[in-house]
């Protein structure tokens, strides 16, 4: 007779490693939250009593006829459209200088197609500072340098998203396939060939990708670059709004609304095709 017994099969020391190592990340995570909130001001009280308020700022106060973004007014809408446009060609030329510039950058940030550990590093900081400095920073930088208008806004989009992408496309040189790289390199073929052929195909697609989902986010940018005298359409939503004129105001946002949805839709499509 045949006597079963139960047997403990202890984890293998990496794997007792590794979740110790997940149970410390979550506690860390868990603590720079709940350290946030001291001095953050955070009151779901104070947001539910000042709800009343926001209502009677976008409908109107019963007290105060003609109050309220609605009904809109569209009586200007030719000159809000040109902006709109205007904000649209912003974000294109801003995407289109990022991955000029971005690319040979990312050629430079790329562990497996920078030629030093130096460049790399000074590359992936040159990346950072552009990263890290806001579009409305550079603008407002650009403006004090070339003056009021669309030029400082286009300039913003450029160095910033320039950070964004070319980390985006090092990332993407990074996850390549190295064996078709060695086989162009098994070839006798020279530096700059072996990124055309062995590294350049692999990444158009993300390339794409990530340049579409920019634009995007550049479209949304651009639209509020104005409120620092950039151009496009956020200049007249902010005279709009420091005028009082919340149904002119009304009509912008509906415009930027209606376009930023048609821009995302039109991009997706595009990516999915891309893909």
């Amino acid at each position: 007779m045949l006597h079963s017994s139960s047997v403990t099969v202890s984890p293998p020391p990496e794997v007792r490693r590794r979740s110790l190592g997940q149970v410390a990340a979550w506690a860390a995570v868990l603590l720079v939250v709940g350290l946030s909130f001291p001095g953050s001001e955070v009151s779901p009280r104070t947001l539910l009593d000042g709800l009343g308020n926001s209502w009677r700022y976008l409908f109107g106060d019963p007290a105060r006829p003609g109050s309220g973004f609605f009904p809109p007014d569209f009586s200007r809408f030719g000159i809000y459209l040109t902006q709109m446009g205007l904000t649209v060609k912003m974000a294109v030329l801003g995407t289109v200088g990022a991955v000029v510039l971005s690319l040979p950058l990312a050629f430079l940030a790329a562990r497996n197609t920078s030629p030093s550990p130096l460049a790399y590093q000074l590359t992936r900081r040159v990346l950072d500072v552009l990263r890290g400095l806001n579009e409305f920073v550079l603008a407002l930088i650009f403006v004090a340098a070339v003056g009021l208008g669309p030029f400082p806004g286009i300039l913003a989009l450029v160095f910033h998203t320039t950070g964004i992408l070319g980390k985006l496309f090092a990332e993407g040189i990074e996850d390549i396939d190295e064996g078709q790289v060695e086989a162009v390199r098994a070839s006798g073929a020279h530096p700059l060939q072996i990124l055309g052929r062995g590294v350049w195909p692999q990444i158009v697609p993300h390339v794409l990708s990530m340049t579409m989902y920019r634009f995007e986010s550049n479209v949304r940018a651009a639209t509020v670059l104005g409120l620092v005298g950039a151009g496009g359409i956020g200049f007249y939503i902010t005279e709009a709004i420091r005028g009082f004129d919340t149904r002119a105001a009304s009509a912008i946002l509906i415009i930027i609304l209606a376009s930023v949805f048609l821009i995302d839709f039109v991009s997706a499509r595009l990516r999915q095709r891309l893909q």
